[in-house]
């Protein structure tokens, strides 16, 4: 674990600024020996008139010798009370990969005017996005990405409403032409087409070298169960399959259950909607 701190603001702090929070970060005594800083809400979020987040990460860049120890960034850790995931603004990120060479954890919430630019860093070893939806410039970011060391990369894939604008070979594509050595930990999560991409890992390069597969939070159903129950015992190196929030029948969560040498969690079953005979399925997260 990093040693971390949290610093943050909210629209109920009249007459504060993204300028004074980064003061305040510069300035804290602790921050010399600090490993992880985390920014949560900053003000007005949502508000496109300021320019939010940016003066913080901007900042970061420009002081890169004060940050030249902090090994892990979460920006925008906050809870629906704060803002809603969709409507953070989020920030440019493209200068942040050279002047942070030591960074192992990059953690992004939110995706709206998210850019990550021309991804290359030779450290970083986990790089997740928490989103109600990812676009599709993001994951090209991220399929072009050189990340020799990245171990972990969890995405949250969303819904069409609040910023997905790719399909099924979208993921197929990223995860066919990504590259990324060192990839224990895989997630795809938080997606109305669950089962599609169950399918498309089950049959990615990465399928045969990861530990642990992440399919949470999505529109998975008795059909994506089946595909990961006849499938998974080809791969003995699959330890971790996480599938918390699903639409599984109880035979099929037992089943994947009793799936040998793999720990299996199927935590926060999910019934779907019925409006007039259409049957729904939602993702976790999405607005």
């Amino acid at each position: 674990m990093y040693k971390s701190k949290r610093f943050a603001y909210t629209y109920e702090d009249e007459g504060k600024k993204e300028e004074d929070l980064l003061k305040e970060i510069l300035e804290d005594a602790e921050l010399p020996d600090l490993e992880e800083i985390v920014i949560g809400p900053w003000g007005e979020c949502w508000d496109e008139t300021e320019e939010g987040l940016q003066v913080i990460v901007d900042g970061i860049v420009e002081n890169k010798e004060k940050f030249a120890h902090i090994k892990s960034l979460f920006f925008a850790d906050m809870d629906y009370e704060d803002c809603e995931v969709s409507w953070i603004i989020q920030a440019d990120y493209s200068k942040l990969w050279e002047a942070m060479p030591q960074l192992e954890k990059l953690v992004i919430k939110g995706s709206m005017d998210l850019e990550l630019g021309e991804i290359v860093h030779e450290n970083l070893k986990h790089l997740e996005i928490i989103c109600g939806g990812l676009p599709g410039y993001v994951m090209e970011s991220i399929q072009k990405a050189k990340l020799p060391s990245l171990q972990k990369l969890l995405l949250y894939i969303g819904v069409e409403d609040y910023g997905f604008d790719g399909d099924i070979t979208t993921i197929q594509k990223l995860l066919a032409e990504s590259d990324f050595p060192k990839l224990t930990y895989l997630g795809l999560t938080d997606s109305e087409i669950q089962d599609e991409i169950a399918e498309a890992v089950l049959n990615c390069k990465y399928i045969g070298t990861i530990t642990a597969l992440d399919l949470s939070m999505g529109a998975l159903t008795d059909k994506g169960g089946q595909m990961l129950l006849d499938k998974l015992p080809e791969y003995p190196n699959v330890k971790q399959l996480e599938l918390e929030y699903h639409f599984l029948s109880d035979d099929m969560m037992k089943k994947l259950k009793a799936l040998p040498g793999v720990q299996v969690n199927v935590e926060d079953q999910q019934r779907a909607d019925d409006y007039n005979g259409e049957i729904y399925y939602y993702p976790m997260l999405t607005e």
